[in-house]
C-alpha cells in the first residue's frame, strides 16, 4: 500500500509563485510514474504534470507549460511541483497521484486527498 500527502497549497496573487510537495510512503519501492492533477468543482479532474522516475521522462499540460517544473527527490520519496507566474484559472484542488506503470493518462492507482491552491486577480 502506498500512502501520499500532498503539502504547500494556499491562497496567492497572480503573477505568484508556490511549491507542492508530495511526500510518499509505505510500499514505494515500485512506484515509476507519479503526477499531479487538479479539479475544480464540477470540472472534470486535469492532468497537470507527471515525471516518470526510470527515465526521467516529463509530461506537462499545455495549459501550465512554461510555467511549471515537475521534480522528484527519490531518496526523500518527494515530489515537487513549482508553479510560477500563477492566474487565476490555476485555482483548483491539487491531487497527487502515482503508480507502478503509468499515471499520465488517467492518474494512477494510488492518490492524495489533495491541496487546495487559490489564485486571485
Amino acid at each position: 500500500q502506498v500512502h501520499l500527502a500532498e503539502s504547500g497549497g494556499g491562497s496567492v496573487q497572480s503573477g505568484g509563485s508556490l511549491r507542492l510537495s508530495c511526500a510518499a510512503s509505505g510500499s514505494t519501492d515500485n512506484l515509476t510514474c507519479m503526477a499531479w492533477f487538479r479539479q475544480v468543482p464540477g470540472h472534470e479532474r486535469e492532468a497537470v504534470a507527471a515525471i516518470y522516475g526510470d527515465t526521467g521522462r516529463t509530461y506537462h499540460a499545455a495549459s501550465v507549460r512554461g510555467r511549471v517544473t515537475i521534480s522528484q527527490d527519490s531518496a526523500a520519496k518527494m515530489m515537487h511541483l513549482d508553479i510560477h507566474t500563477l492566474k487565476p484559472e490555476d485555482t483548483a484542488m491539487y491531487y497527487c497521484t502515482a503508480d507502478a506503470m503509468e499515471c499520465w493518462f488517467g492518474g494512477g492507482h494510488y492518490w492524495g486527498v489533495g491541496t487546495q491552491v487559490t489564485v486571485s486577480s
